[in-house]
């Protein structure tokens, strides 16, 4: 495979994708990376091979954002992210992936509605003169950090999928795109860590996933710093539409995803 040419015509478009997502600029970018990689290899063998690329990349995105995050609310959200991925680690074996990439589907779904109606719910507020500029940001709420805090940590851990429970707590909050993607990249950055031990005794570190990884480096390692470059530069609205939208696509293709399989298609 590392001499297979077709491989690397699929691999860097998926290397370039997750970079990207790494760096700030959306959960969909980092979501079609195993499926381009599938058009290769089986995707249980794409999973494997992005692994190190996905650690790879956290440690670019948490020295990139090292000074530009939210400790609080990182740790605001950690101590519930680990009891979750604690349990996920406990129960992976008896929960049905496809169920749960189903639900957290739905509630990605859920999330992008409740976003829509708010606006539409504000801008008619706006035009009738009772309101003025965005809406006012969320607060933190402990009950909210328990409950999306370890959604986060269950599903990152079971389905990789933890990026819609993160962005339905903190998006509300509308932080600078730069605070918000730093705060994403040091959050997942420390939960991915301590995923490793886990991970390694399911076998994912072959010799040959990291020669890729390797191989792979200098692309993961540019494509996550043209992310955060970008980030620090995006207009605010612009980059919580693109956010909004990226949980839309994520939020879709798990839906297809889940009940493809579920139904045995």
């Amino acid at each position: 495979m590392i001499d297979d040419p077709l491989f690397y015509l699929a691999a860097i478009p998926a290397v370039v994708l997750t970079g990207l997502s790494k760096g700030g600029l959306g959960a969909a970018f980092g979501m079609a990376a195993v499926p381009i990689l599938a058009l290769v290899v089986s995707p249980v063998r794409a999973a494997g091979l992005m692994l190190p690329i996905l650690l790879i990349s956290d440690v670019v995105a948490m020295w990139s954002y090292r000074r530009n995050f939210s400790s609080d609310l990182v740790w605001h959200l950690m101590p519930a992210a680990v009891v979750g991925t604690l349990f996920g680690w406990a129960t992976a074996r008896y929960v049905s992936d496809d169920m749960l990439r189903l639900v957290v589907g739905i509630l990605a779904i859920a999330f992008v509605a409740r976003i829509f109606v708010l606006d539409r719910a504000h801008a008619r507020k706006i035009a009738a003169g009772t309101a003025v500029g965005a809406p006012p940001p969320a607060r933190k709420s402990a009950l909210g950090a328990a409950i999306w805090g370890t959604l986060t940590g269950y599903t990152s851990f079971v389905a990789h999928s933890g990026g819609p429970p993160f962005q339905a707590y903190v998006q509300p909050m509308r932080l600078s795109p730069s605070l918000f993607a730093g705060t994403a990249a040091i959050f997942f950055g420390a939960l991915n860590m301590m995923k490793v031990i886990p991970y390694a005794q399911l076998g994912q570190f072959t010799a040959e996933n990291l020669t890729m990884s390797a191989i792979l480096a200098p692309v993961t390692v540019g494509s996550t710093y043209l992310g955060v470059k970008l980030v620090r530069v995006i207009d605010e609205r612009l980059f919580y539409r693109i956010l909004t939208i990226s949980v839309l696509f994520v939020g879709l293709k798990l839906i297809y995803d889940g009940s493809m399989h579920l139904l045995g298609l």
